[in-house]
């Protein structure tokens, strides 16, 4: 796999997960290098007094002769400017908690990496190319979860992968930050010196420039993001399977009823549950019967929706990943000597709804998967299939234990899916007075989809029993397309296990397999929003 070339413009979600996921190689392009330069060459005049104001004085720039948020106005000496850099990264280095997951970690310098790619942070280039050389070389950075607003951006996380690349060589005690190097947890200072880097002495405005932007608020929804979206094409084909089991009817996802009411979601969902129902048996089989229940009939408008939920974060994020989110902004096109613009660029405000969007969807999504759980274990609503599937050769509870758990899940999603963006309290003296929580909402956001999984787990499980069941009711029964798939994948992993948590496991570790071998099967799979997760 070729290097992936950061250039602050082009950056896109698959490209996020190879590095964060399966650890791309990272270089800083030509053009980015350039465009870097260009704006540091003016940061550097202003920090040295050769940017003049109308009255021919040394211009005011925000963060390069003057402190910062509240202290806006208290102005700095030019040779302070570095220890100015310096103390911001170690004063906002106040993060608690557990420390993120290391695919987040990685995502974070990505992001950060990228934002001041396009040139307008006044930063060097060799800022960048630190951040690289951590994620190339394995490096990456113990950050902790708790402490930030959002808004300036993830102000703590983003200081703690401040410490780890700019600390004083000369000060042996000082804070470096920690890291993971492969399975080892090490001292930032440490991670530098076993992989031959040098740490960074900081330059004008260049401790704002790794600290202003929601780069952790992103990092956490575009992981959350991915993951969902290979969630909604697992849980339509744990619809389809339950579906097929309940012997259910086809004719509330043909296309010409979906044309009525064009919600993009909804008609690729209904497309997809054809798909993988064709060829079945089962379907289509109890005479008389017009409709089913909502949990079968309305999936196409809830997971549709939910599609539609994710196509529009998706939308958010991919502006996000290649959004200049500092302050100041180094505008060198703008007419006048003063190019610095101080704006709201870092504000988590689109990254938090988007996340809370993302959370509220795949809720729903575990909310009807756990429906259709129940009704296949419920013998009066399943269309005889046998009381909590119990098998006459294993006699017991059944799934009666599993569904329980599903609800449970179902209802933990539902309390992590108040709005974190809907909260704001005022910080830096009134000068934030109204932040995001983003880093809280996507946070948020990548727990429901983590606890979603699970659900849909559960209900490939049962309707696997289901349909084995069918099966043995019925031998040389035809399964549709896709179900027969996956309903063979799952067999050869859960045939003989009497433990729930041990099958549930086992589903866990073999849910991407089965995404992968259903989508080999059908092809003709839509995706979301065109991009195939």
């Amino acid at each position: 796999m070729a290097d992936l070339q950061l250039n602050g413009q082009n950056l896109v979600l698959r490209e996020l997960i190879e590095v964060a996921r399966q650890g791309r190689k990272v270089a800083l392009s030509a053009d980015a290098v350039k465009s870097m330069e260009e704006s540091l060459a003016w940061v550097l005049r202003a920090s040295e007094g050769g940017i003049l104001d109308e009255r021919g004085q040394p211009r005011t720039v925000y963060g390069v002769n003057t402190g910062f948020g509240s202290l806006a106005r208290v102005p700095i000496p030019i040779d302070k400017s570095q220890v100015l850099s310096r103390n911001l990264v170690r004063s906002h280095a106040a993060g608690v908690g557990d420390t993120v997951p290391r695919d987040v970690a990685r995502a974070m310098v990505v992001l950060r990496s990228n934002a001041l790619a396009k040139g307008v942070s006044g930063c060097r280039p060799v800022l960048v190319e630190r951040l690289l050389d951590l994620l190339n070389q394995g490096i990456d950075p113990r950050v902790p979860a708790q402490g930030s607003c959002g808004s300036s951006g993830d102000l703590a996380p983003l200081a703690f992968l401040g410490l780890l690349i700019a600390h004083a060589p000369e000060d042996p005690d000082e804070e470096t930050g920690g890291a993971w190097l492969g399975d080892e947890i090490v001292s930032g200072r440490e991670a530098l010196r076993r992989a031959g880097l040098e740490a960074l002495t900081l330059g004008p405005k260049e401790g704002l420039a790794l600290t202003n932007g929601a780069q952790l608020s992103t990092a956490f929804a575009a992981l959350a993001l991915w993951d969902a979206m290979r969630l909604v094409q697992l849980g339509e084909i744990a619809a389809a399977m339950s579906i097929e089991a309940l012997r259910g009817v086809t004719r509330a996802f043909q296309p010409e009823v979906h044309a009525l009411r064009p919600y993009v979601g909804a008609k690729d969902c209904a497309a997809n549950l054809l798909v993988l129902m064709s060829g079945s048996g089962l379907v289509d089989t109890i005479s008389g019967k017009v409709q089913d229940a909502y949990s079968l009939r309305c999936t196409p408008q809830v997971v549709g929706g939910v599609r539609d939920a994710l196509a529009h974060v998706g939308r958010q994020l991919g502006v996000e990943f290649n959004a200049a989110t500092d302050n100041p902004l180094i505008c060198l096109d703008a007419v006048g000597e003063d190019k610095a613009y101080s704006a709201g660029m870092f504000h988590g405000e689109p990254v938090g709804l988007a996340s809370d969007y993302l959370k509220i969807a795949i809720s729903e999504l575990a909310s009807l998967a756990e429906r259709r759980l129940y009704r296949l274990i419920t013998a009066r609503l399943s269309a005889n299939l046998p009381p909590s599937l119990v098998h006459h050769e294993r006699p017991g509870l059944g799934l009666f234990g599993v569904q329980t758990t599903a609800a449970a899940l179902v209802s933990e999603c539902k309390a992590l899916g108040w709005p974190a963006s809907l909260d704001s309290i005022p910080t830096c003296e009134d000068q934030e007075d109204h932040v995001a929580m983003s880093t809280t909402a996507s946070r948020r956001a990548a727990d429901v989809v983590a606890l979603a999984q699970r659900v849909v787990d559960i209900e490939l499980m049962a309707a696997e029993h289901a349909l084995r069941w069918r099966l043995e009711e019925e031998p040389g029964l035809s399964l549709g397309r896709g179900t027969a798939v996956a309903h063979e994948h799952l067999s050869s992993i859960l045939y003989g296990s009497d433990v729930p948590s041990e099958a549930l496991a086992a589903v866990a570790d073999t849910r991407e397999d089965l995404l992968d071998a259903v989508l080999e099967a059908c092809p003709e799979l839509v995706s979301i929003d065109g991009v195939q997760a």
